[in-house]
């Protein structure tokens, strides 16, 4: 790995994911809504892994960095485009609004929310796309280890693209309102796109992980895997649905919280009312 131009890389990356970041800013600031800052997270991954694919030519082995970057591409447009779709026309989402009520409303709110939310993104994006951008730099051609990553990112985003498509169709039929999805993916792990987005990350790691080097970013994944299942990610879902949805906790009694796994059978009295269909 040229470490000069990786370092360059470095640098170039983290003020592209703070322009993505800084851009659904100002238009968080001109509507009055930050929700569209979940819609330029998979914006500024997919715009780090084309610089980064740009800044490399010459220094990385051509198939590995086109690799890389078409399934970086691949899941953030995906994946802006599906929040696009499910929040147009919505309000605030309650998340950023109960963060930034506790801020002062006017200027010192729009401030935290700069800095509390975008910033704070920014720097995620950049972190936890490092194994990306090292694999544009890996100069050896793509091995055994990086096809199982393509694969595991494959696993990844069909959990991903399934369980939000199933959802989406459940949330659309009358019928199902306040009831907690448990079809599915959905009967296998109470979280499909949150498993699906460790996957992702995961295979696109082990793209890196063919050398020694690529080893150094397994915090990338790491964090990426803890926000997900500890961090902001399905602990804040999981309280706002236990409080919404009268049949969450028998569907949690039974349903894997992350990993997909065979739902579990879950006892109950013979006087005890059983929950309706279950987020």
């Amino acid at each position: 790995m040229n470490a000069t131009a990786f370092a360059v890389n470095l640098a170039v990356t983290a003020a592209v994911a703070l322009a993505v970041l800084l851009a659904a800013f100002a238009v968080g600031v001109r509507t009055g809504r930050h929700r569209g800052v979940d819609v330029a997270w998979g914006l500024a991954f997919t715009a780090v892994a084309l610089t980064g694919y740009a800044l490399s030519d010459g220094s990385g082995d051509p198939g590995r960095r086109l690799l890389a970057t078409v399934l970086v591409t691949v899941w953030g447009l995906r994946l802006s485009a599906h929040i696009w779709w499910r929040a147009r026309g919505a309000p605030e989402d309650p998340r950023y609004a109960r963060m930034l009520a506790r801020a002062p409303e006017g200027p010192p709110r729009t401030r935290y929310a700069l800095r509390i939310v975008y910033l704070l993104q920014a720097a995620l994006v950049w972190f936890v796309s490092l194994p990306v951008q090292a694999a544009q730099y890996v100069p050896h051609p793509l091995g055994a280890l990086a096809w199982t990553g393509t694969a595991l990112w494959a696993v990844g985003l069909f959990f991903e693209a399934v369980g939000d498509r199933q959802l989406a169709r459940f949330k659309a039929d009358p019928a199902n309102r306040g009831r907690v999805m448990d079809r599915g993916l959905w009967r296998y792990t109470r979280h499909p796109n949150y498993f699906g987005d460790a996957c992702v990350w995961w295979g696109l790691f082990l793209l890196a992980a063919d050398t020694p080097v690529g080893w150094a970013f397994v915090p990338s994944p790491l964090l990426m895997t803890w926000l997900l299942a500890f961090g902001s990610g399905k602990p804040m879902l999981e309280r706002q649905l236990g409080a919404q949805r009268p049949g969450w906790a028998d569907y949690a009694a039974r349903t894997s919280g992350f990993v997909p796994l065979p739902p579990r059978r879950v006892r109950r009295s013979p006087s005890a009312p059983s929950a309706g269909p279950g987020p």
